[in-house]
């Protein structure tokens, strides 16, 4: 197959050279050797098993960009993304890696006490952990301020009560941070974010694994906490109520992250589709031949090249701390929205082929989809950008 990485023909960015470059390699290499064979296995089951995890661990590909000192690798957002292209290029987007490296481990690691990241990233680090973040619940998506879940104070715990829905990696996660009102009558200002160690607690209970479109070797739970208690030193934050404000911090790594995988998958769909345009035959002669193949693929070869050149320039900003959340948002929503056009653009022109399931660009298009509602609806990004006018 042609190699996604190259198919646009752009030079590397200053952010992915050297050891960001060879560690792309390097998890190019564990996704086709390690996971791609048991890929399928995974979609059946409907979740990954923690020995994948654990041997992400040791080959180092969970918490890259945390500090060594915290059993990270010491580098950057620039390190996350290479891992997330290759699951990307590689075709195991149901790996959910990525939140847990660029999610939540990051909330341990800005708002943790030095005995919380002593405690929790080095497990994360080694796969010991699989993180997760609790924060949709049956009545509150996007609006993250309409949350139910409480957190009482007991004693020196908090009692933890209410409900989560759509939690990726959430039948796997022993590790979640769940959103909390800690003072319902404060409205944001009475929201906390507060670790949960499923292994280590009662109460805690883990609801279906959802019956979702696309992405099916990813476990995406329900989850109920059934007066679950945990000690009040789970807070993250020196106090209560900086939930809301943590979430917000956070959310713009969140959202370019979910380029990271828009990004990516564009690529490879682009490189199958030319593959096979190029050997498919129609009367008499290639696909790649007609005109209109050649005209609909340089149209989307020249938005996959724009909305790359975009995304690393929203990488060089974020490593220099000057991605704002408004450009976030319009990277997310605008390379998401371009992710389900180039895939279903591609399906098309791989015919009736293109609807089978033993042809990758079907599994694509089952899984691009939900990039436009999860980490905020699309709707919602565009009300973020529509407010900074």
């Amino acid at each position: 197959m042609t190699n996604p990485a190259e198919i646009l023909g752009l030079p590397k960015p200053a952010w992915a050279a050297d050891e960001v470059g060879m560690l792309y390699d390097m998890a190019s290499r564990f996704m086709a050797e390690e996971i791609a064979p048991r890929y399928d296995e995974f979609e059946k089951n409907e979740t990954f098993d923690r020995e994948s995890w654990l041997k992400a661990g040791a080959a180092g590909l969970l918490c890259a960009s945390m500090p060594a000192e915290y059993g990270g690798s010491g580098g950057t957002f620039a390190h996350e993304s290479a891992i997330i292209e290759a699951i990307g290029h590689v075709g195991v987007d149901g790996f959910g890696i990525g939140l847990h490296n660029s999610i939540v481990a990051p909330y341990i690691l800005h708002y943790g006490s030095e005995e919380q990241k002593q405690k929790w990233l080095p497990k994360l680090a080694t796969g010991e952990l699989i993180g997760a973040i609790a924060m949709t619940e049956p009545g509150a998506g996007s609006d993250l301020q309409g949350v139910k879940t409480r957190a009482e104070k007991d004693g020196n715990h908090y009692k933890i009560s209410g409900s989560k829905t759509f939690i990726t990696n959430g039948q796997l996660a022993n590790l979640i941070i769940v959103v909390t009102k800690t003072d319902p009558d404060k409205g944001a200002k009475g929201t906390s974010l507060i670790v949960v160690e499923t292994d280590e607690v009662e109460g805690f209970e883990r609801g279906r694994n959802l019956d979702k479109i696309g992405l099916k070797s990813n476990d995406t739970s329900e989850l109920f906490f059934n007066d679950v208690r945990v000690p009040t030193s789970n807070l993250l934050g020196d106090e209560e109520g900086k939930g809301f404000v943590q979430l917000m911090q956070q959310l713009p790594q969140e959202r370019l992250q979910i380029g990271t995988g828009a990004i990516a998958m564009i690529e490879r769909a682009l490189a199958l589709t030319i593959d096979y345009v190029k050997e498919r035959k129609a009367f008499g002669k290639a696909v790649i031949d007609f005109q209109n193949t050649q005209f609909k693929l340089a149209e989307l070869k020249t938005e996959a090249t724009i909305g790359r050149v975009f995304y690393n320039d929203c990488v060089a900003r974020h490593i220099d701390g000057g991605l704002d959340p408004v450009t976030a948002s319009m990277a997310k929503y605008w390379l998401s929205d371009l992710q389900g056009k180039v895939v279903d653009e591609c399906l098309q022109l791989h015919g009736g082929y293109g609807y089978m399931n033993e042809y990758p660009i079907a599994r694509m298009y089952r899984d691009a989809r939900v990039q436009r509602i999860y980490g905020g609806t699309n709707e919602i990004m565009k009300l973020l950008i529509g407010r900074s006018l």
